[in-house]
């Protein structure tokens, strides 16, 4: 299986970077990802050891905007908190290469 296809984008927002302290990164992954497969990926992608994965759905945001018609506001979507072993280090920037 292709696992470079099942991260779409890290998440970085100030709750996030600070969970990076306690070796915790978020990702933005595919609907039909498992935990499995998104600890495969990360590993492959960014070669560190995952210990932990936990998985936060992401609701769609839709508001009406009359006679029926409804405007999408914000996409579904799903994010994967993964936790690594303590004394590694995920830098965004390096993805190891296949």
């Amino acid at each position: 299986m292709d696992y470079s296809k099942i991260l779409i984008s890290p998440v970085v927002t100030e709750k996030s970077v600070a969970a990076q302290a306690a070796k915790k990164y978020s990702f933005m992954v595919k609907l039909d990802a498992n935990k499995i497969e998104i600890a495969k990926a990360v590993e492959s992608a960014y070669g560190v050891n995952v210990l932990d994965v936990n998985i936060v759905p992401i609701r769609k945001k839709v508001r009406k905007a009359g006679k029926g018609r409804t405007i999408t506001k914000r996409r579904q979507g799903k994010r994967a908190i993964v936790t690594i072993k303590p004394k590694q280090t995920i830098d965004f920037n390096k993805i190891k290469s296949a």
